[in-house]
């Protein structure tokens, strides 16, 4: 068969999966809207979980994957891709600070990402400079700070090992914190 038919034919069936996953997130949608609306005790449970708790981004796509896959799965394009940037973090020296660690780590040093997720902060933090806050797939929020941070925006995801931006002098300060409380971060360095 010609490949440009097989390439087509491919390209069709992937539509096809594409837009029965939409239809069914679609119904999955209206069939909550219309049990929500009937259910008071519902309602309550949406309202406190929704509106008065932060949303765990990385939950809701571990979740979506689970029972519909992907969302557009680009696995067939360039899978002779590696990574560039996958290193472990290094540092010469560590110190507890605040509720994280300061590392002392050599001048311009690249920071790497340790574990995949989604951004859920850009800025500036008192006392600690540039920040980005990582909401990991594990549901742990990582804060890196001290950095040059890279083209990255708010809710863009991260893989694990990307270059999160260069940090400015050799001092770089993490915190790891989940459901409000901060971790100890000899677990996760």
């Amino acid at each position: 068969m010609n490949k440009v038919i097989v390439e087509k034919l491919v390209l069709k069936k992937k539509i096809k999966i594409l837009l029965n996953k939409l239809l069914l997130t679609l119904l999955v949608f209206l069939i909550g809207l219309i049990l929500i609306k009937n259910n008071s005790n519902l309602k309550k449970v949406i309202k406190e979980n929704i509106y008065e708790k932060s949303i765990k981004f990385t939950k809701t796509k571990s979740i979506y994957e689970k029972y519909f896959g992907k969302y557009l799965s680009m696995d067939n394009i360039n899978n002779n891709e590696q990574p560039v940037f996958n290193e472990k973090l290094s540092y010469l020296k560590e110190e507890k600070y605040n509720n994280g660690v300061k590392l002392s780590v050599n001048n311009n040093y690249l920071v790497p990402n340790l574990e995949s997720g989604i951004i859920v902060f850009v800025g500036e933090k008192e006392n600690i400079g540039n920040s980005i806050i990582i909401e990991q797939i594990d549901g742990i929020d990582t804060m890196y700070s001290n950095i040059n941070i890279n083209n990255y925006k708010l809710y863009d995801y991260i893989e694990k090992g990307e270059l999160l931006g260069e940090v400015k002098g050799d001092n770089l300060y993490i915190s790891f914190q989940k459901n409000g409380e901060y971790l100890d971060y000899k677990k996760y360095i």
